[in-house]
């Protein structure tokens, strides 16, 4: 820590001042909270005794509901200030642990110099008239991340603000003591960065808002770009800087965007806990969040069982390269490409005409409505009618059918039999409903409850038509692969392909690459609710998105603004094309960010895995040093658990919190933990882990996407196990470590590791 800046004293006064206003606003707070919840909870207990209820006229039923909403609207009411007061008091306790962490001197133009502080809220004097702290999300604040000393701007709804910053100040306030402070030119200085990531690695993703950097606040504050497209390193803060970048769209347009507004695609469900924590921290209610698996897993519905990605990730690891796996190999590249797309959207014009296999309405194991003829008045329509609206009124059709055909049934024999099984509720109702009608007989009552067994049966037909039950979209579907391969330009192995993926169909699974080009076929054909509740997307890991899922994707949410953050170098489920979305040309919707510069690891990890990445970027990396990764060779496959064990308890000894034994595939990793379990307490993580914990973790790579370890140790980084093929998954295994990179083989290393320069790494023979 460097030596007791000459203002420290003054300011460590001001933030004992700053405490005191907030103790002030504390006690108010909780006298008014107190107070209202009295009144909540009083209100509640005395709801009816102020509501008049008269129910014998109709102007008394009238008058008796708008007394019962004027009473629900009065506690709804306070209720809500109740909860607003609640988030108040919660944003002040953290602001009197850690008030703020920046300060700029900035002096507008034919205004008096103005001593700017910047911490995660605003805080207002006693008089609520001048601000004691702004939010970092308040457009002043970009000066902060933006600038350095001298002229400088800012942009508000009434136009620029220009004028000079004289001072820049970084501060590092722990329960309200001042631990250090740092004058800087910079946006943030190395001091301040040096102390966040020279820490361990957290369980959870922290808030940024501290060490924002100027490339990252062009991500969070860009309001203008439809399509925001962010490229970043490994470890460059892009995920980060997303989430800063909602928590400052919720600050921005707090009056017209709420939670459900926003949604977040994460890759698995891991991740989305680790993230968890970071908009609540900045007081901010989580958004929307699920994987793109549990988002179209609801879309196939019930008719099928559907593979995973990670399970399909997991046989593209482990396959035995027999003719059966390089046909599906084949087909997963084809499905994910446009050119298929192509040929879904081929077929489906060709439905407009014919083709559609419908189902039979059946009514106790007869054919009430068949499936030709609901083929033929489905094609006596214009074939102009769009597939979704036809289907409507097919369904429509189908409805006032059945109401006629559910008067014709009142009267039959096997009604007559239902009745005499029903309990004695079900008469009691009758007879009750009989005498509100005024009818008097046993005939009248038996005639009710001939509708209502009627009625009951008719109703959970009549709700299987509303959702176009009458549709068979499997069988559809699969006739796409049986009956048309004329209609594109297809790759040599089409027929084989098709056999296999018709073979799944029939036998109710889809495999993950026929899940999406499935969803978005039954939505073309039943209709599919865009989704226009949905004002920004923000897609996570998007290199991963398929060409096909990315258009579905687009398709479902045609009005929405999309924030697509990744690194082409991890890419680990897409085939790597063109067509990747990360890769989209700008336009003038389309705008691109990219991210050199690399936080997590130290100077040293960085200056290793720059010798295999992937792409051609030039990664910058951050100047933190640290030991230089280590490669262990053992002689033999038995001696890997002991050092793998040494190798854990020596960064253990070291303080290290978060020990990741990362590993190709699955398969794998269970291979590892087996050997370790009763030796080391160790923890398997799956695609079925939803918290990260502390400890020693074994986790296949591309579950670990996204989250950061103290350490790495890469059990078999042989060439046996990482193929050329396999780059991606190498780089993105070595970059997880913030501080330690360890790698055993027993025999050749990887390509990877013989490609970088010897001096990038240590070499330890056994």
């Amino acid at each position: 820590m460097p030596e007791m800046h000459k203002d420290l004293p003054q300011e460590q006064q001001r933030v004992d001042h700053i405490r005191e206003e907030i103790n002030q606003k504390e006690n108010k707070l909780f006298e008014k909270t107190a107070q209202l919840k009295e009144n909540v909870i009083e209100l509640r207990k005395t709801f009816w005794d102020d509501v008049t209820v008269n129910l014998d006229e109709p102007d008394d039923v009238i008058e008796t509901e708008a007394s019962i909403k004027q009473q629900a609207e009065l506690l709804a009411q306070k209720e809500t200030v109740h909860g607003s007061l609640a988030k108040e008091l919660k944003t002040l306790n953290k602001l009197k642990d850690n008030p703020y962490f920046g300060r700029i001197d900035f002096k507008e133009d034919g205004e008096e110099k103005e001593k700017i502080y910047i911490g995660i809220a605003s805080l207002m004097d006693k008089e609520e008239e001048d601000f004691l702290i702004y939010d970092w999300r308040a457009p002043i604040s970009s000066l902060y991340y933006d600038y350095a000393l001298g002229e400088a701007s800012y942009q508000t709804l009434a136009g620029e603000i220009s004028g000079e910053i004289s001072l820049k100040r970084q501060f590092i306030i722990r329960q309200g003591k001042m631990k250090a402070m740092f004058d800087t030119g910079l946006t943030i200085g190395d001091q301040l960065l040096q102390e966040a990531l020279g820490n361990n690695a957290s369980t959870t993703m922290r808030n940024i808002v501290a060490t924002i950097q100027k490339e990252q606040n062009k991500i969070i504050r860009n309001e203008k770009s439809k399509l925001l497209l962010v490229q970043g390193v490994a470890g460059s803060g892009k995920t980060s800087a997303a989430l800063q970048r909602i928590a400052y769209l919720m600050y921005r347009y707090r009056k017209q965007l709420n939670p459900e507004n926003v949604m977040l695609f994460s890759p698995n469900p891991l991740f989305t806990s680790y993230i968890n924590n970071v908009l609540p921290e900045l007081g901010e209610e989580n958004v929307r969040q699920t994987t793109f698996y549990h988002f179209v897993q609801k879309k196939v519905g019930d008719d099928f069982s559907v593979e995973s990605p990670f399970d399909q990730m997991e046989y593209m690891l482990t396959n035995k390269h027999t003719m059966t796996d390089q046909i599906r190999m084949q087909g997963i590249e084809y499905k994910s490409s446009l050119a298929f797309k192509q040929m879904v959207d081929a077929y489906l014009a060709t439905l407009h005409d014919k083709g559609i296999c419908f189902r039979p309405v059946l009514f106790r194991g007869e054919v009430l409505i068949s499936k030709e003829a609901i083929a033929d008045y489905f094609y006596t329509m214009e074939s102009s009618i769009s597939l979704p609206n036809r289907m409507e009124l097919v369904a429509d059709w189908l409805l006032k059918e059945l109401t006629s055909i559910q008067q014709e049934e009142v009267s039959k024999d096997w009604v007559g039999e239902k009745i005499e099984l029903l309990d004695k509720e079900a008469y009691a109702k009758a007879y009750y409903k009989a005498r509100q009608q005024g009818a008097d007989s046993v005939m009248d009552e038996e005639a009710i409850l001939r509708k209502a067994v009627v009625h009951k049966m008719f109703a959970s037909m009549k709700a299987e038509v509303k959702d176009f039950a009458f549709v068979d979209v499997a069988k559809t579907f699969e006739q796409l692969f049986k009956y048309h391969p004329e209609l594109a330009e297809l790759p040599n192995s089409w027929k084989d392909m098709a056999a296999q993926t018709v073979e799944h169909i029939q036998s109710s699974h889809l495999q993950w690459e026929d899940v999406t080009p499935y969803v978005y076929f039954k939505g073309q054909l039943l209709g599919d609710m865009k989704d226009r509740s949905v004002r920004y997307l923000v897609i996570d890991e998007a290199q991963d998105f398929s060409a096909f899922q990315f258009a579905y994707v687009s398709e479902l949410f045609p009005h929405t603004r999309m924030t697509l953050l990744g690194d082409i170098n991890q890419t680990i489920y897409a085939p790597i094309s063109k067509q990747n979305p990360l890769l989209l040309k700008d336009g003038e919707e389309v705008e691109r960010i990219t991210l050199m510069k690399s936080y997590r690891p130290t100077k040293q990890l960085v200056q290793f895995t720059k010798h295999f990445v992937p792409g051609e970027h030039k990664i910058e990396p951050f100047e933190r040093e640290g030991n230089k990764p280590k490669l262990i060779y053992v002689n033999k496959e038995t001696q890997r658990k002991e050092v793998l064990k040494h190798q854990i308890k020596d960064l253990m000894n070291e303080g290290y919190e978060t020990i990741a034994l990362v590993t190709k595939s699955l398969q794998e990793s269970k291979h590892i933990y087996d050997a370790l379990t009763g030796e080391v307490p160790c923890t398997l993580l799956d695609e079925e882990t939803y918290t990260l914990s502390k400890g020693v973790l074994i986790i296949p790579v591309y579950l670990a996407k996204g989250i950061e370890f103290d350490a790495v140790i890469i059990p078999d980084a042989t060439n046996s196990n990482y193929t050329k093929e396999d780059q991606t998954l190498f780089y993105t295994a070595c970059t997880r470590a913030m501080h330690e990179l360890v790698m055993v083989a027993n025999e050749e290393p990887n390509v990877f590791i013989q490609e970088a320069s010897v001096g990038t790494y240590k070499a330890d023979k056994k």
